[in-house]
């Protein structure tokens, strides 16, 4: 396929596709390179994630963030220290973005005692709630009304906090969506649904199930804002929450953001992507958004080749570190702490 075809099945998935990299006015380089650095430890995390499921070291089913680590970068260094975030079953950028300790977060994977829930969370079931990760789920759509709780605590303590509600496009026709959404809505909640359009739940194209596929337009249903970023490019997804942030502590209620992308990888780590075309599933490895920031970087002098590579490296060996914590420095949980955590003051029914 020739570039410009090429160009053209990409733009046809991402109308919003922007044409090169802008970073907004007054973000310093160096929270730059630190939201690049972000990015590439989540990366990696998830390249070893599913070749350690692959080998049997990791417990439970894991679904990966490849490709989509702009959205839960972008949007994290949008926010504030105390806001909070939900995630859904494929959480680990969004984790770890907000903020998380990568060694116990992989021991968590791991199922070890050390990790973040004590071995018990998982990859579908990660949360880090001292940091405001109020967790991932494995149900599509249910972090929803997490959000809307959050949000509504917010407003009733008047604490000035904001709740970002990461969501995919499959979660979008459910009706705890429709339902969350018009009550954040109806009560001008300081909440942002934030929709990652990769554009397949597991093997469903948005087209099969939505007349309109341009999600954001379900906002005006609500009667309110609903925009449309290129999930590949990291500097619209932070100015997007940035805005939607300050709309929300000012009490302008809720936005619903559409993330366009698409999804690199298949729906979790051992899916054979059988029902797609791989040769235009490729091209999108073209607008990836770390080979966009590396090329913004360099291009721009910000950068040269080899930082942005020490970078990158330095993200491989973090991951290689965790790993080994994980599976060398870590222990089983305990037969003693079966059942904790069942209910928040400890009680248990026997």
């Amino acid at each position: 396929m020739n570039g410009e075809k090429a160009m053209q099945v990409i733009r046809e998935a991402i109308p919003c596709l922007t044409d090169r990299l802008e970073a907004p006015k007054g973000l310093p380089l160096e929270k730059q390179v630190d939201m690049f650095r972000k990015m590439c430890l989540a990366r990696e995390f998830d390249t070893k994630v599913r070749t350690l499921w692959m080998e049997g070291a990791i417990y439970g089913l894991a679904h990966s963030y490849v490709g989509a680590e702009a959205i839960a970068v972008g949007a994290c260094a949008a926010l504030e220290d105390g806001d909070l975030i939900t995630s859904t079953h494929r959480g680990h950028g969004h984790t770890l973005a907000k903020g998380a300790d990568i060694k116990a977060m992989m021991a968590e994977l791991h199922g070890k005692y050390e990790g973040l829930n004590r071995g018990k969370g998982g990859s579908m079931h990660i949360a880090d709630v001292d940091i405001g990760m109020l967790g991932a789920t494995g149900i599509v759509g249910s972090g929803m009304p997490i959000a809307l709780g959050s949000a509504l605590s917010a407003k009733v303590l008047n604490n000035g906090k904001v709740t970002v509600c990461f969501h995919g496009d499959g979660g979008t026709n459910q009706g705890v969506w429709h339902e969350s959404i018009n009550m954040a809505a109806a009560w001008d909640l300081p909440a942002i649904f934030l929709i990652e359009n990769n554009q397949y739940a597991i093997a469903t194209e948005i087209g099969w199930v939505a007349k309109e596929t341009n999600l954001y337009k379900r906002a005006i249903g609500y009667g309110i804002e609903g925009v449309q970023i290129d999930g590949f490019d990291i500097f619209k997804v932070y100015k997007a929450v940035k805005a939607a942030a300050a709309k929300a502590r000012s009490g302008g209620g809720p936005t619903l953001i559409e993330a366009r992308f698409v999804r690199l990888l298949g729906h979790f780590v051992a899916d054979d992507q059988w029902y797609r075309d791989m040769e235009k599933a490729e091209l999108f490895w073209m607008v990836e958004p770390i080979v966009r920031m590396k090329d913004y970087f360099i291009k721009n002098g910000l950068l040269k080749a080899e930082e942005v590579d020490q970078i990158q490296a330095e993200a491989i060996a973090e991951i290689a570190d965790a790993i080994h914590y994980a599976q060398n420095m870590c222990s089983e949980p305990p037969e003693s702490i079966l059942y904790d955590d069942i209910y928040a003051n400890g009680e248990i029914i026997v």
